[in-house]
């Protein structure tokens, strides 16, 4: 019986902790990093924001999240998208703590992290984090100029 009891908990463990993951699969979440410069990413930064993504070869979801992002940056006029290959960068991959592919960071224009995401994000939640990115505090007031 006690094994059935273990067999039954350790389910119901999985089930919890899968669902959480899943919860928070590109999700969008508020980190502090110290800024980010054009030297560390071997690319110059967006004039208004930069969408940093860590991408692995054989990562299936980055494909996707490239399309994402591309189209994204190519929406808003000073937004650029850089690509990073985690298994050639491992320096930013500790630094930034990725710990899957796609990782995404978005970076206002002064190089900081504004927002950050493990997993393939959703397009909306690209937008609100690039308008977060462009809006944001470093910037003083927003201008309805300045919108994304």
């Amino acid at each position: 019986m006690a094994g059935v009891s273990t067999l039954v908990a350790t389910l119901v463990l999985g089930v919890v902790i899968g669902l959480v993951l899943r919860r928070r699969d590109g999700r969008m979440r508020a980190v502090e990093h110290a800024p980010v410069t054009s030297a560390d990413l071997g690319a110059d930064l967006g004039e208004r924001a930069t969408l940093v993504q860590f991408s692995t070869a054989f990562c299936q979801p980055c494909r996707a999240t490239r399309r994402v992002l591309g189209e994204v940056a190519a929406m808003v006029p000073g937004v650029r998208h850089v690509e990073i290959d985690a298994e050639s960068r491992l320096d930013l991959v500790r630094r930034f703590d990725v710990l899957r592919t796609p990782t995404v960071l978005v970076l206002d224009e002064a190089g900081n992290v504004v927002k950050k995401a493990s997993g393939q994000p959703r397009r909306a939640d690209v937008i609100a984090a690039l308008g977060a990115a462009v809006d944001g505090a470093s910037h003083g007031p927003s201008h309805p100029s300045d919108k994304v």
